[in-house]
């Protein structure tokens, strides 16, 4: 249900169609009595658009959400390895029968690396669909397709492709791994991603270390304005959701607080 919940209620508060909604509903007021009221929304709405495509907001509110976690620089023993989904367009791909990458690809990208550089380790990939109506291809297997191209023994790979959410990543994926004690288990995924997802292994009774990548902003960025529209509202609709996320998952008892650090592996 909480699947279901979160991605229609997002739908509508997403910020490129919550103002997108909203300057509708002006646009239609403008033709009854409640002209003043259509001309109060529309011009909150049209600022608001204004604001979030060229202005920095998206960046300040990634910004905090990117420095939770430290780039990760430990040469230690390394046992596992878990990479999350979400760097595929697995509809685009199914469609043309190939391995289709989406602006998310450093999270492959570092774990193919780690997997070289820690061919004992063991690898997991979660990741399943998280379609609310289309019916789609699972990530996780076409994951250990892109990775034996490259080659990495596939044979290596265990695949957790039942998973619609970060948190039920982290709790199939601790069933996966049935990591014994002592052992150090690596996770990568997007930086501004990693508190919602270390939060929800911490709440698994899984503790691994971050491996922060895809970084979106630099402090340079929190000054610079964009240069097209559709960055802004991207950015900003991914910012808004992760912030969102966060607080949700906090209050359904699905992580371990509402903003995890680098310092609760202390």
């Amino acid at each position: 249900m909480f699947f279901y919940l979160a991605k229609i209620g997002f739908f509508f508060i997403r910020p490129s169609n919550f103002l997108l909604f909203l300057l509708a509903l002006g646009v239609v007021l403008l033709f009854t009595r409640f002209q003043r009221s259509a001309r109060l929304l529309s011009a909150v709405a049209a600022l608001g658009i204004l604001a979030g495509s060229f202005l920095p907001v998206a960046n300040w509110l990634m910004w905090p959400l990117e420095q939770r976690f430290p780039i990760f620089s430990d040469e230690g023993q390394v046992d596992g390895i878990i990479l999350l989904g979400g760097f595929l367009d697995t509809t685009t791909g199914a469609a043309l029968g190939t391995v289709e990458f989406n602006e998310a690809a450093d999270r492959f990208i570092a774990f193919a690396a780690l997997a070289h550089r820690h061919p004992a380790a063991r690898l997991i990939v979660s990741g399943g669909t998280n379609t609310l109506i289309v019916e789609d291809v699972a990530e996780a297997p076409e994951a250990v397709r892109a990775a034996a191209s490259i080659g990495i023994d596939a044979d290596r790979i265990a695949l957790e492709s039942d998973s619609r959410d970060t948190y039920e990543n982290a709790v199939f994926s601790r069933r996966v791994a049935d990591p014994a004690p002592g052992e150090r288990w690596l996770l990568v995924t997007s930086a501004y991603h990693m508190p919602r997802a270390i939060g929800c292994f911490r709440k698994a009774g899984f503790n691994v270390i971050a491996v922060p990548v895809d970084h979106r902003v630099t402090e340079a960025a929190l000054t610079r304005t964009f240069n097209e529209a559709s960055g802004g509202l991207a950015r900003l609709d991914e910012a808004v959701r992760e912030w969102i996320g966060l607080f949700a998952y906090w209050v359904t008892g699905r992580t371990s607080e509402f903003l995890p650090s680098a310092a609760g592996n202390e």
